[in-house]
């Protein structure tokens, strides 16, 4: 017994109740999903169903209350808090921070969808308001991408990073979720409560992960399929997450400044040289018409578009996108906010929300409307068949897209390798925040522990794979998201209470400093005013002195007429 406590503290690490039962509970799932993945897949079905029918407008409320919240904080007195101690630097460098904000957040997000969503709601409009394939369609399915990936999909990372860099960096506590909640529950979190909390932030950032780790696989997948290496098929994908699975472990076994800095580095390079191509390569004036127009609709039905949720009819677009990205940025936000709660230390609060949500939406609205604006504008005025294509298809998007363009061969390669490095990167971060939430919150979890939920993960976006594919992606992330999104609230509750906290006792402090500084000068003032009164009551008579002393007093002050002061010699005497 002593010999297996000892193997499981040298490869473990001071783990606790939390990584059991989670690993439990991820067992159990990989498990079931294995043997029956029909019935994973049906009952996952009527649990969505009844999730979108009675709870779904939570979704939309929580998400938009989200973005309302840490736009206040930034903006408000709040912001000028920061992440660490007072006029302590940041830890990484602007460039590299948002390097790994990119690739550890929405990467492969960003390659897989880039094409596919804005077809896919070309060939289906949203909400049924134009007729497929028409202009009309075009603009509408460019600005509800905008609409998915911009403010409020990056308030749900925002506000979980926030809140777990201000404990942890502020208050010198764990890196926990539960830690938290410590101003609304207090010492409860150190018990059965806490435990409960994390539990769910692993099992929720498990699903979330997996599911882009399930777009990225298929997206490699189609890829390979189009440059003659692999077929499409389930088969591969597996293939392809095993090799996946050898490179994020060997990249696991690097520290976090060397591995997932330098690969996030890489990523955004190569992400920058693929935008760049497109958009040189491209219909480079009809991107940039897209992208203000787009900027302009966006932000002009923000809040209408925020809350559709279509009431009066059966209609289940807002289930199947909207729903499904909140959801999906839901489950993510444990990881990714974790995550950038890591590297932003030393950062207020203010430039932590302006960095982490304002500069990738502006990012993620470039890359839209130069892969999606490219592709509509070939599709449209081109006939380039990419409609078709994504209909039969959806990752082949892209490399349809990239057919068009010279040298699309090449940049075909590209994509393939950037969107594997993502998933690397993904996997990687997501095993490293994992560690943190089940090894009590250490900065730094064993690399056993890590490769452990890196291949967990990996089973779980295989068997999310066998029961249903792309749909049945979509299904568990939405039903997986629910119970975090309610945390979330709570979280946006504690942390205010905290940061209120905070602000009264630095207001305290500066008020008692005031205080004291005041009555010493009042003191002073007073001490002054004494004197000048007693002057006023009895003036202060002047000394009497010999007339040589007097005179030689005289001379040092400057008198005006010295030569009446010194006319005392003997002759003047005598005289």
């Amino acid at each position: 017994m002593n010999r297996l406590t000892s193997f499981l503290r040298n490869y473990l690490g001071d783990v606790g109740v939390v990584f059991y039962i989670s690993l439990l509970i991820i067992t159990a799932f990989v498990t079931t999903a294995t043997l029956q993945p029909e019935a994973v897949e049906a009952t996952a079905q009527k649990v969505l169903d009844a999730t979108a029918k009675n709870v779904g407008w939570m979704y939309l409320m929580a998400t938009t209350g989200f973005v309302l919240f840490v736009l206040f904080l930034a903006f408000s007195k709040f912001g000028s808090l920061r992440l660490g101690q007072d006029n302590e630097p940041p830890e990484f460098s602007f460039t590299s921070w948002l390097a790994m904000i990119f690739s550890g957040g929405m990467g492969v997000g960003l390659v897989f969808w880039g094409v596919a969503e804005p077809i896919m709601h070309l060939n289906d409009p949203p909400l049924g308001l134009a007729e497929p394939r028409s202009v009309k369609a075009a603009q509408l399915g460019m600005r509800y991408a905008f609409f998915h990936w911009g403010f409020h999909q990056w308030a749900n990372f925002t506000l979980v990073g926030l809140a777990i860099a201000y404990v942890r960096f502020r208050h010198n506590s764990h890196g926990l979720i539960s830690e938290t909640f410590r101003p609304l529950l207090g010492d409860r979190v150190d018990r059965s409560w806490g435990k409960i909390i994390d539990i769910l932030a692993v099992v929720s950032t498990l699903f979330g992960v997996a599911t882009t780790l399930g777009l990225g696989a298929l997206q490699v997948n189609s890829g390979l399929a189009r440059l003659g290496v692999a077929e499409y098929s389930v088969t591969s994908q597996f293939m392809i997450l095993g090799g996946l699975a050898t490179l994020f472990t060997i990249s696991a076994m690097t520290p976090l400044d060397k591995g997932i800095r330098y690969l996030s580095n890489v990523n955004l390079l190569l992400a920058a040289g693929l935008l760049i191509f497109v958009l040189v390569m491209g219909p480079t004036a009809f991107i940039f018409g897209e992208l203000t127009q787009t900027v302009g609709e966006y932000l002009g039905n923000l809040i209408e578009m925020s809350m559709v949720t279509t009431p009066y009819s059966d209609e289940k677009w807002v289930e199947q996108w909207t729903m499904f990205y909140w959801a999906w940025g839901l489950s993510w936000a444990p990881f990714v906010g974790s995550f950038i709660a890591r590297i932003s230390r030393g950062r207020t609060i203010r430039e932590f929300v302006m960095g982490v949500m304002i500069v990738p939406v502006g990012l993620s609205m470039l890359w839209f409307s130069t892969f999606g604006g490219s592709a509509i504008h070939f599709e449209l005025f081109e006939g380039a068949g990419i409609a078709d294509a994504v209909a039969q298809e959806v990752p082949s998007g892209l490399y349809m897209l990239l057919d068009q363009l010279p040298w699309g061969g090449l940049a075909a390669v590209l994509a393939v390798i950037l969107v594997s490095m993502f998933v690397v990167t993904s996997a990687d971060s997501a095993t490293f925040v994992l560690g943190m939430f089940t090894s009590k919150g250490v900065l730094t979890p064993t690399r056993f522990v890590r490769i452990l939920w890196g291949c967990l993960q990996l089973l779980m976006a295989s068997v999310l794979l066998l029961s249903g594919g792309l749909y049945g992606l979509r299904t568990l992330s939405i039903i997986a998201a629910f119970p975090f999104m309610l945390l979330m609230v709570l979280m946006a509750f504690s942390l205010h209470k905290d940061l209120a906290t905070d602000i009264r006792r630095r207001e305290e402090k500066e008020e008692l400093i005031r205080a004291r500084m005041e009555q010493w000068l009042l003191r002073e003032s007073e001490r002054e005013a004494e004197r000048r009164e007693e002057e006023e009551i009895h003036p202060t008579a002047p000394e009497e002195c010999p007339r040589p002393a007097c005179a030689a007093d005289s001379l040092q002050s400057g008198s005006e007429n010295p030569k009446t002061l010194t006319d005392t010699s003997p002759e003047n005497s005598q005289r």
